[in-house]
């Protein structure tokens, strides 16, 4: 099925291969290079949609796998789509459920038409294929949705090539079972860290004539080294007419790093999972905010952020509130990490509209330290 021409994308300005852009969709206009948090159940953990929108977030994902599972994507669709059910008015994003389901390993069984699988919750019995995603993501009714795919073990080749040519032949299927115009379908890219691999699913994604191109099975327990290399050269072939995505990557220092190879789109579990764990994103390294040095520490997380947890809130006060164990101290530093990349990916839009993305980049790796956990 031929995608309808209500997402389009334009490129204002590049530095090097980074891009600043503007995707069109039916719930607002993305603004690229962008983050988007993950609310895995319809709800990113512990903030409410009005504190997205204080922090400026434009873009959500939800997971197909864990809607379908609970509350179905019958029930969703019932209460007028996702984005009526959470209660967010912007653009919004579904992934196809592939990554979830071959996540599971023992628990699923595969074959050429798809996968059969047990919940995790209860042990039930399931089947995915590419149609059923696809019928899927159509009743969650996100903006955005994906392929589905098979995300393989990044070293092994084999099994690299085996999984890449079927994400091929499925990503064929779900243009065939794709119904919604007002949907944008990605074709998603794989072939683990092999060239040639990676080099031909951009090339045959590429041809089937998506609005948008993700990059998935990186980010998987390879080096930075090999996922930035792949970046590299699988960029060099996607349209440039086109966004770029990125699966699951959420450090500050993959984004500066992807975002100079290319990519315009990412998603990342990792600033509410670290808040979760008592530990806050600063564009220096990470903050362990249990340490006993912030006890008596007047100081916010970060004296340069805008966010409300910064403006309001000291680090002994949210030091105080992880030994409590309150509930409020996950909420405040995911406010502040969540803030924190936002306005790190809306500062590098505006280093590349600026013609400086180049030294922004090397600046910003000179100062942070993927180790501290100060």
């Amino acid at each position: 099925m031929t995608q309808n021409n209500m997402f389009t994308y334009e490129c204002i300005a590049q530095d090097g291969n980074a891009r600043a852009g503007v995707f069109h969709t039916p719930h607002g206009d993305i603004l690229t290079p962008i983050f988007a948090p993950v609310g895995t159940q319809a709800t990113v953990k512990g903030i409410t949609p009005a504190q997205l929108e204080e922090v400026r977030a434009n873009l959500v994902l939800s997971n197909t796998y864990h809607l379908y599972l609970r509350p179905g994507a019958e029930l969703v669709a019932e209460m007028g789509g996702l984005h009526e059910f959470m209660q967010w008015p912007h653009p919004m994003l579904t992934d196809s459920g592939g990554f979830q389901v071959f996540s599971l390993n023992e628990l699923r069984s595969l074959d050429e038409d798809g996968v059969t699988f047990r919940s995790h919750i209860d042990g039930s019995t399931h089947r995915f294929t590419p149609e059923k995603s696809i019928d899927i993501q159509e009743k969650l009714g996100a903006d955005i949705i994906m392929a589905f795919d098979e995300c393989a073990k990044p070293y092994d080749r084999e099994y690299s090539k085996q999984a890449m040519e079927r994400t091929h032949r499925w990503a064929e299927r779900c243009l065939q079972a794709k119904t919604r115009p007002e949907q944008a379908l990605f074709g998603i890219v794989q072939g683990g860290v092999f060239p040639e691999l990676r080099e031909e699913s951009a090339k045959f994604i590429s041809s089937l004539g998506f609005p948008g191109h993700a990059i998935g099975g990186l980010s998987v327990g390879e080096t930075k080294h090999e996922m930035n290399d792949m970046l590299e050269l699988v960029n060099a072939i996607l349209p440039a007419d086109k966004p770029r995505y990125l699966m699951g990557v959420g450090s500050p220092e993959d984004l500066i790093n992807s975002v100079l190879r290319g990519v315009d789109i990412f998603d990342c579990v990792l600033p509410t999972r670290l808040a979760r764990h008592k530990a806050a994103m600063t564009r220096t390294g990470r903050m362990n905010l249990q340490n006993a040095s912030h006890a008596h520490d007047a100081r916010p997380i970060d004296e340069a952020c805008g966010c409300y947890t910064c403006q309001h809130f000291s680090r002994a006060y949210l030091r105080h509130l992880i030994v409590a164990k309150e509930l409020l101290a996950g909420t405040l530093i995911s406010i502040h990490n969540l803030s924190m990349l936002l306005e790190l990916m809306r500062d590098a839009r505006q280093a590349i509209i600026d013609g400086r993305y180049q030294d922004f980049a090397v600046e910003f790796l000179a100062n942070y330290n993927a180790s501290s956990k100060k």
